[in-house]
């Protein structure tokens, strides 16, 4: 909770016009804004690396009360040459100040602390390279084999890419309750086997290497497709997967084929990012994108990191979705049927709602959106938003009043603003065509 009124609060100052810097009254505010989203997770992660997750809730809000000691800061002295280590070396004194005054978190601290076996560190290294290790070195630390896989990715998505509980409800398809449930009983249970965050060997890396790409591709989903945040698509978060990604295909232990199909999908997904809104904001679909926005080096790039994954020893759920995705940029006349047999491999790998669903999409251009319609109306999916906006464009030119109730359905179903902004076009137009229903 004092993370959440911390966060708010920080937000809501940059969003007013605080009167300082005048000449320039949009450079400072802009400028935490940038940082926020850059630097917030990767303080917390070096921060934590360096006093512990046992202090991870104090963590949190020592980095989001550093924010806002910069706007008040900065508002007097103006912006620091390098505000980045401005930032990290504030929280840093933040969080020593803290432990010396505060011996409260629980008797085996104070104990250590009284005894002088607790020493906070002195040096406190925020150069680059640093960050980087310590954001990888938090994810496959809390990756810890105690808590299950869900509790890990859910606790790795919490900590280093500040996913908030709707925003995790969303991603695993269950009820914020159970999100709320799972993230304390991760936490409990790290803190009960006296959690450190060391270096860990070949074996420990490997071992939590899925449960890693797995955080990674829950973080580029979010960003390519956003829950609930009013940015339809946030590309910060596409950036930091693809960054932390490449990261792990450069180190000997985790370049797995896997890492590189990982890679590879982002890569493809990326390519359209540009394509996907119009200069308003507003959500561009698929059909109607300009293909002469898609971004063909990052075409190249993925088309560089299938070939890597394809090594004949393994075929996961993220070569089949690169293959998928690699299809898509392409105007084959085999295209459909590729991406229809691909997703048919795809079920029996990974049998979920988002994979049912968009196979019965490529039934509906390779069999018609007849068959198709038959084969959704028997998943019982009737709680997700994507089973009523796939129904709703099956029937959508045979059936306009069909349409427009799984339209509405799926429009109350959906949090995110920008979506429901592009549902409500659709709502509209058919009610256009379907007077009284």
């Amino acid at each position: 909770m004092l993370l959440l009124q911390a966060r708010v609060f920080f937000v809501f100052c940059l969003s007013i016009d605080c009167g300082f810097m005048k000449e320039a009254p949009d450079t400072y505010q802009e400028l935490l804004r940038v940082l926020f989203r850059e630097q917030y997770t990767k303080m917390t992660a070096v921060i934590c690396r360096n006093f512990g997750l046992a202090h991870i809730d104090v963590a949190e809000d020592i980095v989001s009360d550093t924010f806002l000691t910069a706007t008040e800061t900065w508002k007097e002295k103006g912006i620091p040459d390098n505000p980045a280590a401005w930032l990290y070396a504030v929280a840093k004194n933040k969080m020593k100040d803290h432990l010396r005054r505060n011996m409260i978190f629980d008797s085996r601290v104070r104990e250590a602390v009284q005894t002088e076996k607790f020493q906070v560190p002195e040096d406190f290294d925020f150069r680059q390279q640093n960050i980087r290790d310590s954001q990888l070195a938090m994810l496959f630390a809390v990756c810890a084999p105690g808590n299950s896989p869900e509790a890990q990715i859910c606790l790795a998505l919490q900590i280093l890419c500040g996913f908030s509980v709707p925003e995790l409800a969303e991603a695993f398809l269950t009820q914020a309750e159970t999100i709320k449930k799972r993230l304390h009983r991760a936490k409990v249970r790290l803190r009960e086997d006296h959690f450190q965050i060391h270096r860990l060997e070949e074996e420990a890396v490997r071992s939590r290497l899925p449960a890693v790409l797995r955080t990674l591709y829950l973080l580029f989903n979010e960003g390519y497709s956003a829950s609930s945040n009013k940015a339809y698509i946030r590309e910060e978060l596409c950036a930091e997967a693809i960054r932390l990604a490449l990261m792990l295909t450069e180190h000997a232990w985790t370049n797995s084929s896997e890492a590189n199909a990982l890679l590879g999908l982002m890569c493809f997904q990326s390519s359209r990012l540009s394509a996907r809104k119009d200069d308003a904001g507003d959500v561009v679909l698929f059909e109607d994108q300009d293909k002469r926005l898609w971004d063909r080096k990052l075409i190249d790039r993925g088309n560089y990191y299938l070939v890597q994954a394809c090594d004949g020893k393994a075929l996961s759920k993220y070569h089949l979705e690169a293959a998928i995705a690699y299809w898509h940029t392409t105007d084959d006349v085999e295209k459909w049927p590729r991406i229809l047999s691909l997703y048919d491999q795809l079920i029996l790998v990974e049998y979920s709602p988002a994979a049912l669903l968009n196979r019965s999409f490529a039934v509906a251009q390779v069999l018609g959106k007849a068959q198709a319609i038959l084969e959704v109306e028997k998943l019982p999916f009737e709680k997700m938003r994507l089973y009523h906006c796939l129904l709703g464009y099956l029937y959508d030119g045979s059936d306009p009043g069909n349409a427009l109730l799984h339209y509405r359905s799926a429009l109350e179903l959906t949090k995110s603003p920008a979506e429901r902004k592009a549902l409500g076009g659709i709502v509209e137009r058919l009610e256009e065509k379907s007077p009284g229903s």
